[in-house]
């Protein structure tokens, strides 16, 4: 039986972690072990972090639209309840965009919900 040499497939498969790790400081670049782990360690974070951007968005907008939505004497929980009761539909991103692009229009449909 003929020896099978794995020399491409192996090679391919450290090549392809190397590229990745490209740009990871010292030996995290270098060494195929230490890339490896490396790299398993930066998906990972990569993964997580996909999840928390989202949270930190919506955080976000909730700060926004309650700094404006105070300015007219209410609190952004108030002012959530009102949307929902007058079947106002839109979503705390555009509402947060209104606050920051353009704070007349988001003062109207203040004094929409709060009439």
């Amino acid at each position: 039986m003929v020896r099978v040499k794995r020399g491409n497939v192996a090679r391919n498969r450290r090549n392809k972690i190397l590229k990745i790790a490209k740009g990871f400081r010292g030996t995290h670049s270098k060494l195929f072990r230490m890339a490896n782990q490396q790299v398993m360690k930066a998906l990972r974070y990569s993964y997580v972090g996909r999840k928390r951007r989202k949270r930190e968005f919506r955080s976000l907008w909730i700060v926004r639209i309650n700094a404006s939505v105070r300015e007219d004497g209410l609190n952004y929980s108030s002012f959530m309840s009102n949307l929902k009761h007058f079947n106002v539909a839109l979503n705390r991103k555009m509402l947060a965009q209104l606050a920051v692009l353009d704070a007349p229009c988001l003062k109207k449909v203040i004094h929409l919900v709060t009439r």
